[in-house]
């Protein structure tokens, strides 16, 4: 059969624009998960706990609630770096994992694909298609402060090329196989981050094996670890803490500066070193400042007191802090675990938060009496090492995805073909 090339509207069975609602609950309300645009990425993962609750009227919640393998074509808001048009694939997977029904909010729309012309995986692939290529541009406008997408003329005047749809699933298969792999690797390296966590919060927030020891209890740790742990504890201007433990500064037990406020993201590479901004990892750099592992520290805007682990070759850049132990008996992974989280951080301003530079260099640090923070750091190491790991395996897969895209979608490199490569590359 050849290949079909209808518009989009004529593959659509049926669309709405979705819903806000309203902050609290009410008569005739109910309660729904709503993707907003900003939710895009964590929806394209799977991951529902972000979404507001918010109370949508009835008669609405019925006729918007998202089905398995609907498309969210995004209408509204966008910015110049990240035009409207944007689209998400509905996973069976996020569905099932919400606590409540989902829609889409009023800057976003619904697509529902008749399936006996289309499958919906390939005409999400080939809206992604649209819009990496700039395709999907013309139809935004912006008369105001917001950027609209021109829904009505874009599904009446845009054609999808429809091969067969077993090449379509295919062509799709190959394309989420890729991206289901990025997807388990995040969340294998969430798991990697939750049991390095666990071990510093254990050792040095609850202080469990100390806790052991002063009742008597076996602490549950080879002996040369265990006699680390002290049996009792005093008081310090952070609380309890281990006996024999101070409160050190953390420019007493670190090297800290700032990054380097002239570099720019016009600086930034395809392909290169890591660089970390005030956003955290944003981009590459031709050359490196660092072979070591650091901590880097947003520094100023939403983002301050926001901390990120650093491996292998990386570079930091404007409006961040930098830094790694000096002191013997610390590894730089136990003082990222003891700076994490943005409370830890003082901070000035209001409007623009930001930290100091003297606030950061006296900002309070719990040190052990021994080497048991550099074994803290012996011991998570590998777990990060993994973590970066399949960061970097992620950055290739991500890489050979999109430069299959518009191959796959246009028929230049047959499903055959891309199938034997990526075996190869595997």
């Amino acid at each position: 059969m050849a290949d079909e090339c209808p518009k989009l509207r004529e593959i659509v069975v049926h669309t709405r624009d979705g819903e806000w609602g309203a902050d609290s609950p009410g008569e005739g309300l109910v309660p729904m998960r709503v993707i907003r645009g900003t939710d895009f990425q964590a929806a394209r993962l799977g991951d529902s706990g972000a979404f507001p609750v918010r109370y949508i009227r009835f008669d609405l919640a019925e006729r918007k609630t998202l089905r398995p393998w609907d498309l969210l074509i995004e209408t509204a808001g966008g910015s110049p770096e990240r035009p409207t048009g944007r689209t998400v694939l509905i996973q069976p997977r996020l569905l099932k994992r919400a606590d409540l029904p989902v829609t889409c909010a009023s800057f976003a729309r619904f697509l529902r694909i008749d399936e006996t012309r289309a499958v919906p995986a390939f005409v999400y692939w080939y809206l992604q298609y649209l819009y990496s290529s700039g395709e999907m541009e013309q139809h935004q406008v912006q008369h105001t402060g917001i950027a609209r997408f021109q829904f009505t003329l874009f599904a009446d005047s845009t054609r999808v090329l429809l091969p067969s749809l077993a090449q379509q699933q295919a062509i799709a298969n190959i394309l989420g196989t890729l991206d289901d792999k990025i997807e388990l690797n995040r969340r294998m390296n969430e798991t990697l981050e939750a049991m390095a966590r666990a071990l510093f919060e254990s050792w040095f927030v609850e202080f469990d094996p100390v806790r052991a020891k002063a009742e008597g209890r076996d602490p549950g740790l080879p002996k040369h670890l265990a006699d680390l742990f002290p049996d009792s504890f005093q008081d310090s201007e952070l609380g309890e803490i281990p006996n024999g433990w101070r409160v050190a500064r953390l420019g007493q037990i670190a090297d800290v500066n700032w990054g380097d406020t002239n570099v720019t993201k016009a600086s930034y590479v395809p392909a290169g070193h890591r660089a970390y901004s005030a956003k955290g990892p944003d981009g590459f750099l031709p050359y490196s400042d660092f072979d070591r592992t650091g901590v880097v520290v947003s520094a100023i805007g939403a983002n301050c007191g926001r901390t990120w682990l650093a491996d292998g070759k990386w570079s930091c850049i404007k409006n961040t802090i930098r830094f790694w132990a000096t002191h013997d008996g610390v590894a730089t992974e136990y003082l990222y675990y003891a700076t994490l989280g943005s409370e830890r951080w003082p901070k000035r301003g209001s409007a623009q938060p930001f930290i100091a530079q003297q606030d950061a260099r006296a900002l309070p640090v719990l040190l052990p009496a021994n080497q048991l923070a550099r074994h803290f750091g012996d011991r998570v190491r590998p777990l990060h090492e993994l973590i970066q790991t399949n960061e970097s395996q992620s950055e290739v897969i991500g890489t050979i995805r999109d430069a299959l895209l518009p191959k796959l979608i246009s028929g230049e490199i047959r499903v055959k073909d891309a199938t034997d490569a990526l075996g190869k590359i595997a």
